[in-house]
């Protein structure tokens, strides 16, 4: 059984590539760069400010909250994430749910890429 998903990106994770210094940096971004952009709007904003103002992220990882602000914005189903301290972490799932509660906003389900391998079957 094969499975797939309809990949988005958010413009916290183009801004942490572009920022980053890693192998094969430039064939990253041309890669990611065919993955639809989820557009910027004033409502996210306003969501990553009650994200820190709620602790759910601190001011340092602004990005990883405009991350879930997006994600959550636009009713994706998961948020794919190596960020396993404040993002992928058992501990902070439930306050992320509480507070997107709060704000009206479907929390998605938070996994690390390899949460998203499949075994191969037998043939």
């Amino acid at each position: 059984m094969s499975t797939s998903y309809d990949l988005f990106i958010s413009d916290a994770v183009l801004q942490e590539l572009n920022a980053g210094d890693y192998p094969r940096k430039d064939e990253i971004i041309e890669f990611v760069s065919t993955i639809p952009l989820l557009p910027l709007t004033a409502d996210l904003e306003h969501i990553v400010e009650f994200y820190v103002a709620n602790y759910v992220m601190p001011k340092s990882l602004v990005g990883d909250a405009l991350h879930l602000a997006c994600a959550s914005y636009y009713d994706m189903q998961y948020l794919l994430t190596w960020n396993c301290n404040h993002l992928a972490n058992a501990n902070k799932k439930r306050h992320i749910r509480v507070i997107n509660g709060r704000l009206g906003l479907s929390t998605p389900e938070i996994i690390t890429p390899l949460e998203l391998f499949a075994e191969e079957e037998n043939q």
